[in-house]
């Protein structure tokens, strides 16, 4: 299986959903727009997308000529049953290209924080491996409405909205699931000098807190991981037709 890959900024790379990746043998192909990649205008050839984080809003299309361009390669995805994954600023584009409203601004919310799953998302495919709720990490001041039809899946004391899911496999994900005590350790060093402005003391906290919360988020993270790249079907199985539909009712029920 084929999977598209989206870094929108520097160092802000696939981390546990790498690794998951690479074990399923899945061939990664990574465009890194923050360097001038283009964006592709529809899903041919691919089985997957999965569009990373980044500083950027995800309005500023006068800036980032290719955020209006990801959003509407999402709904491409989506469109033709191809499982989609959007992280955090993915995530917020995610919602863009599916009707919703990003909201910009906010206060941040950084660090390891709960999330808790809905009723929803306790019986979601992919965010029922979190149980009622998991420590993961969150960086972003941006979010977004509920996109049209789809179904909330988490939220956390400072963001209603964390997770939805549209369709079958169409999943945004506004926490960074993807950043492991390894990533998160890379983003304080690497990203220290937008860090330190919101919070000075968080390279004191920082090996405590990861001590404490890193290995239930590492675990989390590979687990939803995993759930996820199980929706991605191979090549023989995208589209619409019975044989696609049937594929899907069978991982629902497998999965009940």
């Amino acid at each position: 299986m084929r999977v598209l890959v989206i870094e929108n900024y520097p160092k802000t790379t696939l981390g546990l959903v790498g690794q998951v990746l690479s074990e399923s043998g899945a061939e990664c192909r990574v465009l890194r727009t923050h360097a001038g990649d283009s964006v592709p205008a529809a899903s041919d050839g691919f089985d997957g997308l999965v569009i990373l984080g980044g500083a950027q809003d995800a309005l500023d299309d006068a800036t980032y000529p290719y955020l209006a361009e990801e959003a509407s390669l999402a709904r491409d995805f989506g469109a033709a049953d191809k499982a989609v994954l959007g992280i955090c600023l993915g995530a917020q584009l995610v919602a863009r290209g599916h009707g919703a409203e990003n909201i910009l601004g906010r206060p941040i919310e950084f660090g390891w924080h709960e999330v808790r799953t809905t009723p929803e998302g306790r019986s979601d495919p992919v965010l029922s491996v979190l149980g009622d709720a998991a420590p993961l990490f969150h960086w972003h001041v941006d979010t977004f409405t509920l996109p049209p039809g789809a179904m909330k899946l988490a939220e956390s004391d400072a963001t209603s909205l964390q997770a939805f899911r549209i369709g079958r496999a169409v999943y945004g994900i506004q926490f960074h699931f993807e950043a492991g005590t390894e990533l998160v350790a890379s983003w304080t060093r690497d990203f220290a000098h937008e860090i330190e402005p919101y919070a000075p003391d968080w390279f004191e906290r920082h090996p405590v807190e990861a001590g404490i919360h890193g290995p239930a988020a590492d675990a989390a993270g590979l687990a939803l991981a995993r759930a996820w790249a199980s929706l991605i079907c191979p090549p023989s199985q995208n589209g619409l037709g019975p044989a696609r539909e049937k594929a899907g009712r069978a991982f629902v029920e497998g999965s009940a």
